[in-house]
């Protein structure tokens, strides 16, 4: 049997086949769904349970709130924050891998050692997700009730005096050799794993200074088992309205806080950076997030995409010629 009369058959057939290819391959480009189309992660580079941990997962409930898709909170603390921020910073660049990052992470660690990122241009940065000033505190068994007579007395017997921080390199460290600095006292740095242990020590008298987040301090502050002599914050806190801040006490500048910003990787395309840009302003107008923010010491920034790039790379160059005067930066 002859199959010539079969071929115009099977040629339209064939014809229809690739035009339904074509329009099939197109489809995706054209029905690409809008973002985000499924569950958002959202990493940090501190312990679970702590209040990097818990800012973290106030913010993503905001953003399920809005963006109408799950969000997954991942803590990979270590490498003083750069485990957490060198996994984003490899992550695909599509809007589904974020960073509550840090100037540990960003800026600190990658002047200090050498890290498999940079802190900087490896990210592009959304929003300030939050500021936590620290606070200058003191064992009362001191007597020493304000900052002026810390600085009186450490001038005049450095010797006597240990300050704790949270970790070196961390704001809380740096934040208080900054004040050293102004001051012109050199006091012996005492870094700790956190600011549980130092706070431990500090109660105890083996040491007798140290710098810490006002979140982390309070009770111990209520308790009257510390005392804070000054604020590092723009104004004085709701929560310890009778500390004057540095800037009151002439050492304005000197004020080192622990800042969160949300990043993305590098190369997110603009259209994402735009919802999450729009998304993190209706967050900072939402009197729920202010009051999360409040519980934890920490204050609102308000800056657009543009300001907080800006923030960090200033944060960047003020931490280089600090760690530089300090000798901590990575030759």
């Amino acid at each position: 049997m002859s199959i010539r009369p079969q071929l115009p058959g099977r040629r339209a057939a064939l014809m229809a086949l690739a035009a339904f290819s074509l329009a099939a391959t197109a489809l995706p480009a054209a029905a690409q769904p809008s973002y985000p189309s499924r569950p958002i992660t959202l990493v940090h580079p501190y312990a679970a349970g702590g209040s990097a941990d818990a800012l973290a997962r106030g913010l993503a409930h905001q953003l399920e709130q809005r963006l109408k898709q799950p969000v997954i909170v991942n803590a990979k603390p270590g490498g003083a924050a750069a485990i957490a921020t060198g996994f984003v910073a490899r992550a695909p660049n599509d809007g589904y891998t974020l960073l509550v990052g840090t100037s540990a992470g960003h800026v600190v660690t990658p002047l200090m050692q050498k890290v498999p990122y940079d802190g900087v241009e490896d990210f592009t940065f959304i929003a300030v997700v939050a500021n936590q000033p620290n606070v200058l505190i003191v064992n009362p068994a001191l007597g020493i009730d304000r900052f002026q007579t810390l600085l009186v007395q450490a001038k005049a017997d450095p010797s006597k005096f240990n300050f704790a921080s949270a970790g070196t390199g961390g704001a809380t460290h740096l934040g208080a050799e900054a004040i050293w600095q102004r001051a012109g006292v050199r006091l012996t740095h005492v870094p700790y794993a956190g600011a549980v242990p130092a706070m431990k020590d500090l109660v105890g008298g083996q040491v007798q200074v140290a710098m810490l987040n006002v979140s982390a301090t309070l009770p111990l502050i209520e308790a009257g088992r510390i005392k804070p002599l000054a604020y590092g914050g723009k104004k004085r806190s709701s929560l310890l309205p009778q500390v004057p801040t540095l800037a009151e006490l002439g050492y304005g500048g000197t004020e080192v806080s622990t800042w969160y910003t949300l990043a993305a990787p590098k190369g997110t395309p603009r259209e994402v950076l735009d919802v999450l840009s729009k998304t993190m302003a209706e967050i900072n107008a939402d009197p729920a997030y202010q009051k999360l923010l409040e519980s934890q010491a920490a204050e609102r920034m308000d800056m657009t995409a543009a300001e907080t790039t800006a923030f960090v790379r200033h944060d960047k160059e003020a931490m280089s010629k600090l760690l530089g005067t300090l000798d901590l930066v990575s030759k």
